[in-house]
Formats: C-alpha cells, structure tokens, sequence
C-alpha cells in the first residue's frame, strides 16, 4: 500500500512556506534555533495552521524526525556601571566600578561568568558580556550551537539585528558621519564571533523585570562591583579587546546557585 502524502509546514526556519517532502523541510529546520513546523496529510490544514498565529507552538530543531526536539541554548548577558562621574558635561571617572555577566542555561546545566573593569562604560560592559559568554558556548558546545540570546541592552541588539555592525565594518569601523565607533575594538570582536555562530537568535527583555536569567546576571554583575571597591587590586583599567577573550575570573557551574535561590525550576523566558 502506499504511503500517504504528506505536507510539511514550517512557520518559523530559514525559509516558511509549504514544502512537499521532509527533506525539503529538514533543510529549512536543521540547526535553527527556535523552528517552528508540522506535517499535515492535506494541504488545506497546512495552510490553515500557517495562518494561525498560535503562541502554542512547540520549538523544534530537528535532525531526525519532526518528533525530535533539542531546545537552544540560552544566554543571559548584561553589564552595568556605577559611574560617579556621569554628571552632565561629565564622564566615567578613572574609580568608577563597572562589571558583565553572562548566564548559558542547557538541558539543566547552568553556568556563570562575570569580571569587571575601573573606569569601564556601561556599553562596554554590555558588549563584554556578549563576547564571553558566546565564547563560552563556543569552548564548550561548538561554533555551531543553536543559541537564543537575552539582553536587555538595546545598544548591543540594535547594532546586530539593525545591521549596524555590518555598516561600521564596511566604512572602516565609522559611523556614516564619519566618526570612529566607540568601542572599535569590542565590536570587532563581536563581529568575528559572529562571523563562526551561525545559528544565533535574539530576544530583547526589559531590564530590571521579571525575567529570571536577567534578574540573575544583574545580580551577579553588582556582586563583581561590590567585590571590586572590597578587593580592588584583583581587577584591572579597560584593555583592548581580542578575538578570542580568556575565560572570566568566575565563570562556574551554576546549578546550585539556582536550586538555592529557587529559580530555573520551571525554566521560562518573559519579556514582561
């Protein structure tokens, strides 16, 4: 007897649409992060599930089956400043502690990193953050890991989905007025990152809310600034950034952390 034809719909992967056969569809799925599909026996329920707008849908990366099911990678990053300086006219003082955080949360395993730097911007530490924790993900998972990335930075979210990053490396790392952008040689370790990772997604959260990855890297951050005014000889003034930055003084296993604080029982990402 032969085997019925199916349909597959993929509503999220690198090319939506209706596809006649699962090989079609695998290679619209395979390896990214957060894909979104489903097999149908008509064509007309396919089409009716692409048109609806569920929030209900599972994410799925699959290569296997549309059964199979490997969740991304998530990390948290954030980074802070306690500038005494930042008056107005002013700027960040030469003692002003600054830190970053990263969180990667995977298949139950939790692991943080964080470090700081005197006399660093917010916006550095922003970027510092992202830098660490995806070469993190990159030593322990591979260049080609699924990964969803959470920030509340709009400065480092905006310079990457916006495509403002690759405007600056095309004029020579300056602005369209012309002006050298800041943290150059931050950015161009963003953008050689970036370059081997090419399964990454990204998702906006505000700051200070109810997200549990992101209220935990804050956390961890001002725990490095408060380390810094106690132990200040331990930290350093900003250097210039490499490609492939050494591990963090704290990054660690941070399974136990979270089953102490009672987070990350029930794992959800929220944008409230």
């Amino acid at each position: 007897m032969a085997k019925k034809r199916k349909f597959y719909a993929v509503k999220k992967g690198r090319k939506p649409g209706l596809y006649l056969t699962w090989d079609a569809a695998k290679q619209q799925v395979d390896g990214f992060a957060g894909a979104v599909y489903k097999s149908f026996l008509t064509k007309a329920e396919a089409e009716e599930w692409m048109a609806t707008a569920s929030r209900k849908t599972t994410r799925k990366v699959s290569t296997q089956t549309p059964s199979t099911v490997t969740p991304p990678i998530i990390l948290y990053t954030d980074g802070g400043s306690r500038n005494t300086g930042n008056v107005r006219g002013g700027h960040v003082r030469k003692e002003d502690v600054a830190a970053w955080a990263f969180l990667i949360q995977k298949d139950g395993e939790s692991i943080s990193g964080s470090n700081g730097e005197f006399g660093a911007t917010n916006n550095r530490m922003e970027i510092m953050a992202l830098i660490n924790g995806l070469q993190k993900i990159i030593d322990r998972y591979g260049e080609k890991a699924a990964v969803l990335v959470v920030a509340d930075s709009k400065y480092v979210l905006d310079a990457i989905q916006r495509n403002w990053l690759s405007g600056w490396q095309r004029r020579g790392w300056k602005k369209a007025n012309g002006e050298i952008v800041a943290n150059k040689e931050l950015w161009q370790a963003v953008a050689s990152i970036l370059k081997r990772m090419p399964n990454l997604e990204y998702r906006w959260t505000k700051g200070h809310g109810t997200n549990e990855g992101n209220v935990f890297v804050d956390q961890l951050l001002n725990k490095t600034m408060d380390r810094m005014l106690r132990e200040p000889t331990e930290f350093e003034a900003p250097k210039k950034a490499v490609s492939n930055p050494k591990p963090s003084l704290a990054v660690q296993d941070s399974t136990a952390d979270f089953e102490q604080l009672g987070l990350f029982h029930n794992q959800q990402i929220s944008d409230d």
